[in-house]
């Protein structure tokens, strides 16, 4: 076996593994009134304010802007609006990686089934391909049924090149970085998690089981607290 195939198979059996405990011990962390809050990640400004004959500071965070584009059943998707008030858990890959994308998927898929009994009313996974040239609608459906998707639940998206890249550095601060001799390739490792305003709410190292970990019981927790701010 490759030592890509293992990394692969190691992966998927650690968060197997991880995932269930994970979300149990976060339960338990909610009935006990313990629990930390996802921190927000990239700062617009810093606001000065008044309140109560006081100076406060207050920081205003980046909020992601839209982007529109087609999923594997050939439907138009727009991120903030056909799925406004949903917790988002974005990667990018192209199917014809040989790379790290497998793995990345593998962990989706892990995601994906650790909340196979929530509705996807409030939790959406996405996967944007940065091989759009190539990765067609049904080429993106042949890869997301390879990976168990569900295709309700885990969104396989394809679209304009260019928008897709501005969409990944300027709104998510993804990194870019060649992959497989490419130099225009948006190849990263990390999966990122938007809170329903679209807020950055955490980036993940998709190859490392601890850290899918964190995300699973993070997604739980942004749930937690848009139930909260409802109230």
């Amino acid at each position: 076996m490759s030592s890509k195939k293992t990394l692969k198979v190691i992966l998927a059996l650690t968060v197997a593994a991880i995932l269930p405990l994970s979300l149990y011990m976060l339960m338990r962390s909610l009935n006990d009134g313990h629990i930390e809050m996802p921190k927000y990640y990239r700062i617009e400004s810093i606001q000065a304010f008044e309140k109560d004959g006081k100076k406060v500071m207050d920081t205003v965070f980046h909020t992601v802007k839209d982007i529109a584009l087609t999923n594997q059943l050939g439907e138009k998707i727009s991120l903030n609006h056909t799925l406004k008030d949903k917790v988002l858990v974005i990667d990018f890959v192209f199917t014809r990686c040989g790379s790290i994308c497998p793995s990345l998927s593998t962990a989706m898929s892990q995601l994906q089934k650790a909340y196979k009994k929530k509705k996807p009313d409030w939790v959406q996974f996405i996967t944007i391909t940065v091989d759009p040239e190539h990765d067609s609608v049904a080429v993106m459906r042949t890869y997301a049924d390879r990976y168990g998707a569900d295709h309700d639940r885990w969104y396989f998206l394809t679209g304009n090149k260019d928008e897709i890249f501005d969409y990944a550095k300027n709104e998510l601060g993804v990194v870019l970085q060649p992959a497989d001799g490419s130099s225009d390739i948006v190849h990263t490792e990390n999966i990122i998690l938007l809170d329903p305003n679209r807020h950055i709410r955490g980036y993940y190292n998709g190859l490392d089981a601890k850290e899918i970990s964190v995300l699973a019981n993070n997604i739980a927790i942004l749930k937690l607290e848009k139930k909260r701010k409802n109230n």
